[in-house]
């Protein structure tokens, strides 16, 4: 199956919410709604620029930077005109610009509360990478501003558009295998660069905000729970490089009747698994989170699905949506809360020697 094709039928389920439908069949589409990359760092140029030469309901039409010299190579890459580029001292001025309805913010972490409500008052609908923001207090101040003015707020988890994710998110659903009882969640690598914004405390640097937050999203989704009560310890392997932010968090959630999710995350060890135990068998992906390709196993078979990009889904699932009104796969606001609900529980714990912290 061809992967356009293969894209386009997803039967899915996340926490909870069961998606099941062909994504983008019997839909009109309107026009296809234009996005403005806010930041255009190695995430924006290495996959979500790419990704919108292949949607189908969405498409480059603005580019806001602080960087001069990558201004040409965007608008010849991607047709846009002068009217679509933007800086970050004129950003306001989207507001003017009808081609431009979502707006994808792609910056440093603690730059997303600031810029995801100035997109918002500049009446455009958002996605925020993650994390949402700093703590859960910055997040429900988004969520307040994107209900007042009345446009939409989303995450960016490609993660809830990926068949091996869905794939196993069915089989705790299902009880293909069972009840499900352990989750083991863990994402971490080594940072090189010692003077990379993610190593520095007021950017909203560390690993847990980093790719942690993966871990604790599979959880969730995998789970169909929220945690209700977790513990938390951090380790650090250079006390100078990792001085200002975390390095290594290790942690356990407790959810109804027993279940538990082992996790951990890092900045200074490879790892890029997720493991679910269920009574009568397991399902393995490794690797589980990167975007490039996911791989997986169960105590039955090997997975294996046609190649996808996971952003380019993502996208065309929420600009269907707001164009159609077809379910997105539970990328709303309210998803980034709870993860940084949950980010803001394993910090507290931390400070608190690993005591154990109820939600």
């Amino acid at each position: 199956m061809e992967r356009r094709s293969f894209n386009k039928t997803l039967v899915s389920s996340i926490a909870g919410i069961s998606i099941s439908q062909n994504i983008f069949s019997h839909s009109k589409i309107r026009k296809k709604l234009g996005v403005a990359l806010v930041g255009l760092g190695s995430y924006s140029k290495g996959a979500l620029g790419p990704a919108l030469l292949e949607t189908e309901f969405c498409e480059l039409k603005a580019i806001v930077t602080g960087t001069k010299s990558k201004v040409n190579e965007w608008k010849l890459k991607y047709n846009i005109n002068d009217n679509g580029v933007y800086n970050y001292k004129n950003f306001e001025s989207i507001a003017n610009n009808d081609q431009v309805d979502i707006v994808y913010i792609v910056l440093p972490n603690n730059m997303h509360k600031e810029y995801t409500i100035k997109a918002l008052e500049a009446g455009k609908h958002v996605i925020c990478e993650k994390p949402m923001a700093l703590n859960a207090e910055e997040a429900k101040e988004m969520i307040e501003v994107s209900k007042r003015v009345r446009k939409e707020l989303f995450m960016g988890y490609r993660l809830h558009y990926d068949p091996y994710h869905l794939e196993c998110i069915n089989y705790c659903r299902n009880k293909t295998f069972g009840k499900l009882n352990v989750v083991l969640a863990e994402f971490g690598y080594g940072i090189s660069n010692r003077d990379h914004w993610k190593l520095k405390k007021s950017y909203g640097g560390g690993a847990l905000m980093d790719v942690g937050i993966y871990a604790i999203q599979a959880a969730r989704y995998c789970t169909g729970e929220e945690p209700i009560s977790l513990s938390a310890k951090e380790y650090k392997t250079d006390q100078t490089k990792f001085n200002e932010v975390d390095d290594t968090i290790v942690w356990q959630m407790e959810f109804l009747n027993g279940k538990v999710a082992n996790c951990a995350t890092s900045f200074s060890a490879s790892m890029n698994n997720l493991h679910l135990g269920f009574e009568k068998g397991f399902a393995k992906l490794h690797p589980a989170y990167t975007w490039r390709k996911v791989s997986g196993y169960t105590s039955k078979k090997q997975l294996s699905f046609p190649s996808i990009n996971q952003q380019a889904l993502h996208m065309d699932g929420i600009s269907n949506y707001l164009i159609n009104k077809i379910p997105h796969n539970n990328v709303g606001a309210d998803e980034g809360l709870k993860d940084m609900i949950v980010i803001d529980k394993i910090f507290e714990s931390i400070s608190n020697n690993g005591q154990t912290i109820s939600l």
